[in-house]
């Protein structure tokens, strides 16, 4: 019997292993969610670098007062990301959802930055 975790790493390694098979040299755009928190970063697994990044954990989200475990932080979060990654010349990217659901706050941060620009 597995354990959740042993679970959740399973999931997490079968999406990125699906997603290096489509990527086709694209930057990943991953996130990922915890109770209280939600991160997303959009990395050059050629280079090894990320190229732009966005958390409820930065000062100006944090000043705000607001949590930063509910779907308005992620949409926050994925504004962001969009803005940066723009700037920093990154426009389609693939997504990478590691082992969370495609539901919640997961999905409010992809439309965000489909939104705001980004393309996957």
């Amino acid at each position: 019997m597995l354990t959740t975790n042993q679970m959740f790493e399973r999931r997490r390694k079968r999406t990125r292993a699906m997603l290096r098979k489509i990527g086709r040299g694209r930057p990943r755009l991953s996130v990922h969610r915890s109770s209280k928190h939600i991160r997303a970063q959009i990395i050059d697994d050629s280079k090894g670098v990320t190229l732009a990044a966005a958390s409820t954990l930065e000062i100006e989200f944090r000043q705000s007062g607001k949590t930063g475990a509910d779907v308005d932080a992620a949409r926050f979060v994925g504004k962001q990301l969009a803005e940066r990654a723009k700037k920093n010349g990154v426009i389609d990217v693939v997504f990478d959802r590691g082992g969370f659901m495609f539901h919640g706050r997961v999905k409010a941060l992809a439309d965000a930055a489909r939104k705001a620009g980004l393309e996957f």
